[in-house]
């Protein structure tokens, strides 16, 4: 029953979120995300309580894509090599999913949220994935040992809401891709171990 439950919830992020980049937030509604799920009111409603509350399901797209990029990794890519990977597609996916005015408003509600933050929820795929990366670059020797994994995760996860802040202020008039495709290395040598 879990899995059919997920696939039920899953089916209407993805459909919402379709429709969010397709003709903006405010334009949308609960009938059409329904309609393009293919489920029920009564199924949109049990998982969420409204529109609004499908802001915060972007992590669960995420975390959705995370799972499925780790199929992706070769036994000769580095710690350091899978974690720009990871990023490069989690960027490429934003820029051709998810306006800029979305990702503003999500960001928003995490600031301004009395309830669950989903962004900084450490059970999400997200964190999991990183910590694994992580813990096996620095037990390779490719990583420092002197910063433990969780300091590590916690910083780059600070470095991608960075980016995708600034490019948020910005009105998305870069390449997120491509600009954090340039910060990136930079940002994660501080993190290797010199060979």
């Amino acid at each position: 029953m879990a899995k059919k439950e997920n696939s039920t919830k899953g089916r209407i992020v993805s459909a919402a979120w379709e429709l969010f980049y397709e003709q903006g937030y405010d334009n949308t509604t609960v009938d059409e995300i329904v309609k393009r799920s293919n489920t029920s009111k009564g199924s949109f409603y049990h998982y969420f309580d409204g529109k609004d509350a499908l802001l915060s399901s972007l992590s669960y797209l995420f975390d959705e894509m995370y799972e499925k990029l780790q199929s992706s990794f070769s036994n000769e890519m580095s710690a350091r090599d899978k974690l720009v990977f990871l990023n490069r597609e989690a960027f490429m996916m934003i820029e051709n999913r998810i306006s800029v005015d979305l990702l503003s408003r999500l960001l928003s509600t995490q600031l301004i949220t009395r309830g669950e933050r989903h962004l900084l929820d450490k059970n999400r795929t997200y964190y999991k994935l990183l910590r694994s990366i992580i813990l096996e670059g620095q037990q390779k020797g490719e990583l420092t040992e002197s910063v433990s994994a969780n300091d590590i995760v916690k910083a780059y996860a600070l470095y991608e809401r960075a980016v995708m802040y600034d490019w948020c202020i910005c009105a998305g008039d870069y390449s997120l891709c491509r600009y954090s495709g340039e910060l990136i290395g930079r940002f994660l040598d501080g993190f290797c171990k010199i060979q």
